[in-house]
């Protein structure tokens, strides 16, 4: 049998998070909560006055303290969530807090529309008001989305369905992680492996064929089993964006996600379509797959596996932490500093437990230091994500240090280029130090993975979203079986002739928890190909790409985050570092066609 996962207060306290950076404890959380309520009652008093700089000055700043003891009351309460779904006390700690945000954003609904209402001319006029310097940006930034603002009292009465909208992720999320349950898999000893959520992929990545396909069709069974609620929850959310972008004259919900970031839709077209004409290195990759592993059919519970049988190191959780100093060196002795913190200072929750949330994210406030929640394994991949998500945590941290709290929360599509530099970062090194061929091929095989991972699989997922938005805008019902159907399509387009279509694959859908963040997973892949362009740049051209890189990453929201990613070096208002990725892509399996070649 494996290992049997502990309960949370059986796990060493050395390897969890320390919370008290937040609040003492619970009841210290309790009070806060309390208060916070309270203060939300203080936006009636701003009602109705935001008619000159002064007030609308007095507004903001009350606006964002309370956001301040917000965020915290918030983070405290999913963190708690997080340690253990199953802990009837912190999840009732996470829709209190929830509820309370929603009454937040509810009771502070009238300012946008109410400063709108102002004659144009006025309005122009308060908003380069030297009195407001420090917003200005965040104020013009609400004058360009005017024409889709509604008016003090519609605004009012969207924002109280808040709640009720999220309800459908709230649902998909309790099922996935509290209520689902998994059968074992056998592997091919006659052994049993606990199915969970956070150990189906490193099932996936065994060298045991048998015991993939067994924990690939025993998770893949629970899906099926509950996939006409999964439709249900998920088609609930595309509803609500899409009815909530015609409400407010948008030509799709797509375009109405994007504008909150001032992100033209071609954006989203031009990573598709460049992703499209790079199919054929997809395919060759999905070759070179089947040939390394001597296989005469190609199974989705074969696309995880090791290249290279028996190559894969076993790291322990110091090592790790070692690696990810070694990885980004190159960004400066501070940086450095900045990590070693985050190891000695209780910013990190490491290893699974039952009820844990599965994945990993990284977390925080601006008045506290961030969080990372890991589940890790052992694995390169878990060392990786321990890299990636210090990119988070590194992100938020410079930003809240170099920001006011107006400009301390950077934008989602911003947000994958810091872990992904990282990544991109440990992976060259690795690669660069080794002199083994078959550790090398592993290697190749992590970056390899890197790509499809986050590029073409994001991409795949971008165009579900796309297409999911689309139906439900034209009339089409989104039912398990045309959510399915269209999944199953967009596999067999990215991973081309040589994947057998397994029917399980087509409920993977159902498991991706960001679709319930609409027109979210697109930034993944134009993080990635941005991250890329920096990472070369980092490593090629040295203190000069440091410094533009820690410069982009201390911006928080103070700018566009197009413009931001442009002082860094990159425009993606062309197609152009997508492409120079996935050429990156392509030099990266030229090697391992190469370095397979000298081993066979």
């Amino acid at each position: 049998m494996s290992e049997v996962l502990k309960e949370r207060n059986e796990m060493d306290s050395q390897y969890m998070w320390d919370l008290t950076t937040l609040f003492k404890d619970d009841d210290a959380w309790e009070k806060a909560l309390n208060d916070q309520s309270r203060e939300i009652e203080k936006a009636k008093t701003f009602e109705g006055t935001l008619h000159s700089a002064e007030n609308i000055l007095s507004y903001l700043n009350w606006k964002r303290d309370a956001e301040r003891h917000m965020s915290d009351v918030f983070c405290y309460s999913s963190l708690r969530h997080s340690e253990d779904t199953r802990d009837a006390k912190a999840s009732s700690m996470y829709s209190r807090a929830f509820a309370c945000y929603v009454q937040f954003e509810s009771a502070c609904a009238f300012a946008t529309p109410e400063i709108l209402a102002l004659p144009e001319e006025e309005l122009k006029a308060i908003v380069k008001d030297e009195t407001l310097g420090e917003y200005h940006f965040l104020l013009e930034d609400i004058l360009r989305e005017k024409a889709h603002t509604l008016s003090s009292r519609e605004e009012t009465m969207l924002s109280q369905f808040g709640e009720a909208l999220n309800a459908s992720k709230e649902t998909a999320e309790a099922l996935q992680d509290a209520d689902l349950v998994y059968g074992s898999a056998m592997d091919s000893e006659g052994k049993e492996h606990e199915v969970t959520g956070s150990s189906y992929i490193p099932l996936q990545m065994s060298n045991d064929r048998t015991l993939r396909k067994n924990a690939f069709m025993s998770y893949y069974a629970s899906y099926r089993q509950h996939i006409h609620t999964f439709a249900a929850t998920y088609a609930g959310c595309v509803r609500a964006a899409t009815a909530e972008a015609k409400i407010r004259g948008y030509n799709s919900s797509r375009e109405m996600s994007l504008s909150g970031n001032n992100i033209p839709v071609s954006v989203y077209d031009n990573l598709i379509e460049t992703v499209h004409k790079n199919m054929d290195a997809m395919y060759r990759y999905v070759a070179l797959r089947k040939k390394i592993l001597g296989i005469d059919n190609l199974h989705y519970y074969d696309v995880y596996a090791p290249l290279v049988q028996g190559s894969e190191k076993r790291y322990t959780y110091e090592q790790a932490q070692e690696m990810v100093l070694d990885a980004v060196s190159p960004l400066g002795k501070d940086y450095v500093e900045r990590v070693k913190a985050a190891y000695r200072e209780g910013w990190i929750d490491v290893y699974p437990n039952k009820g844990k949330s599965g994945g990993a994210y990284s977390s925080g406030t601006y008045d506290s230091n961030p969080f990372i929640l890991m589940n890790f394994n052992g694995s390169l991949d878990s060392v990786s994500t321990l890299a990636h998500e210090m990119g988070h945590s590194q992100h938020t941290w410079l930003t809240s240090h170099n920001q006011p709290a107006q400009y301390s929360d950077y934008s989602l599509f911003v947000a994958e280029v810091a872990s992904t530099v990282n990544e991109n970062l440990l992976i060259d090194q690795l690669l660069e130090k080794c002199t083994d061929p078959k550790e090398r091929l592993a290697l190749l095989n992590q970056y390899l993975e890197g790509f499809k991972g986050t590029v073409y699989r994001q991409t795949m997922f971008a165009e579900f979203e796309k297409e999911a938005h689309a139906m439900q805008e034209r009339g089409e019902a989104l039912t398990s079986e045309s959510l399915s159907d269209l999944y199953g399509r967009l596999v067999q387009l990215y991973f081309g002739e040589d994947l057998i279509m397994d029917d399980e694959v087509r409920y993977e859908w159902a498991r991706i928890p960001h679709f319930y963040r609409p027109f979210y997973v697109y930034v993944y892949a134009t993080g990635y190909t941005s991250a890329t362009a920096l990472s070369e740049m980092i490593l090629h051209e040295g203190e000069p790409a440091v410094k533009r890189y820690l410069e982009f990453l201390s911006m928080g929201s103070s700018r566009y985050p197009m413009d931001e990613l442009k002082h860094a070096g990159v425009d993606l208002a062309t197609p152009e570092p997508i492409q120079k990725a996935l050429d990156k892509f392509r030099a990266v399996l030229d090697d391992a066609e190469e370095t397979y070649a000298k081993l066979k």
